[in-house]
């Protein structure tokens, strides 16, 4: 049967929508492009799923994002303990601000972003069809967002992220177009995306080739014979180059998705900054004492005072106990003694400890974080935010301890 003739058949809710359709290595992928953000989009998966036959199905989620659709209410088991201990925390508050992204539109449109991949999950468990997860997991793709851009862009990256939090008005027409036509991680990074190259391989064109291999990679271990057909639902912004690379990949596809899956390496020269400041800190310090002990005192004393007093004054700006405020004082000025421990996290875990987060801090975490004084009154928000802030007070410490100090020693 032609593309015309199948066309013809479709019920009257698929005519327009984007469907692609690719064969590679015996399957047939019938690749449907959606709105994350429209009701027309989860009619037709549907309708597909009831006018044609297929093996499997296919979403673009991965496993965290999937589990989320499935059960809204599992980021309410998050240990907090462990989200600091294990250095999550900038991931955890990412992917609270998308999720107030999302939340927005919800309220606006009235349908749950990504309700057309539910669709498709639910349809498939129906029929008793294997659903498939393709996406990277999300804190991979931000990961390898965060480092493909310089440092300055950091900032604006940030303050694009905080502002949407906070956006009182409702989302513009022509942002739930772009929407529409993209994807829910570009669109959370606004213009930056579509005017950062790297930005755009890192959110769009990785995933579009990460989504093909894991395509291929499911195929083969899958047990069906020749003329198998697979549904895939992804993101209009997705549907051409996932279907380039459908066509044009070549090579191991396990080897193609775990290079893409793997992590960022960290970038070293922003330590070894940090490094060489402190160790030309302490060589003042040293020589200080070397020229006359009252001198060697008053230097490290600036350095406790300075590095502690900021990072406590992060704490108490963030509203912390006085319990986790002391530890915000007491881990600053040893923080080049315990590499790897920052003193955000000491004091973010101190605070947690002492007010602990409670079943409904949990349950209005999505509303409180939206609004300026829900990051103060909500306990888990606060952790977050004192972690965060006793971090960035530590480093204006560190600095302004080393000026302080090499001003005290030419002067």
């Amino acid at each position: 049967m032609s593309q015309t003739d199948i066309d013809a058949t479709l019920p009257a809710v698929l005519r327009d929508q984007p469907i692609e359709r690719v064969t590679r290595d015996g399957v047939e992928y019938v690749v449907l492009g959606t709105a994350h953000v429209s009701r027309t989009s989860v009619e037709a998966v549907e309708a597909l799923l009831a006018h044609e036959t297929f093996d499997a199905v296919a979403v673009e989620l991965c496993d965290s994002r999937a589990q989320g659709m499935r059960d809204p209410e599992a980021f309410k088991q998050m240990d907090l303990f462990q989200v600091i201990r294990q250095g999550k925390a900038g991931m955890v508050a990412a992917s609270l601000v998308l999720s107030s992204f999302q939340k927005r539109l919800a309220e606006q449109y009235g349908i749950q972003p990504g309700a057309e991949m539910k669709a498709g999950m639910d349809g498939a468990e129906q029929r008793g069809l294997p659903v498939w997860l393709v996406d990277r997991e999300v804190g991979t793709t931000l990961r390898r967002a965060w480092h493909s851009v310089g440092f300055w862009q950091r900032f604006g990256l940030l303050g694009g992220l905080i502002a949407s939090v906070f956006e009182r008005q409702d989302i513009e027409e022509t942002e739930i177009e772009k929407l529409k036509q993209g994807d829910m991680l570009e669109s959370a990074f606004s213009e930056f995306a579509t005017t950062s190259a790297p930005l755009y391989r890192s959110l769009i064109a990785e995933r579009d080739a990460y989504m093909a291999a894991r395509l291929r990679e499911q195929a083969t271990q899958s047990s069906y014979g020749e003329g198998r057909r697979v549904l895939v639902v992804i993101g209009a912004g997705h549907l051409k180059g996932l279907c380039e690379q459908l066509r044009s990949q070549q090579g191991d596809p396990g080897a193609e998705a775990t290079t893409l899956a793997a992590a960022p390496p960290k970038a070293r020269w922003p330590k070894w900054i940090a490094l060489g400041l402190v160790i030309a800190v302490f060589a003042a310090i040293a020589f200080a004492f070397h020229r006359n002990t009252s001198l060697g005192t008053a230097a490290l004393r600036d350095w406790v005072l300075f590095t502690g007093g900021f990072s406590a004054l992060g704490a108490l700006i963030a509203g912390g106990h006085p319990l986790s405020i002391l530890a915000a004082f007491v881990a600053g000025p040893i923080k080049p003694f315990r590499p790897g421990i920052p003193s955000g996290g000491i004091s973010a875990m101190v605070e947690a400890w002492v007010r602990r987060p409670r079943v409904a801090d949990f349950e209005s975490l999505r509303d409180d974080i939206g609004h300026w004084s829900g990051w103060w009154k909500n306990r888990v928000a606060r952790t977050l935010l004192n972690f965060f802030l006793v971090c960035m007070g530590t480093i204006i410490g560190e600095y302004t301890a080393g000026i302080h100090i090499f001003k005290s020693l030419l002067g």
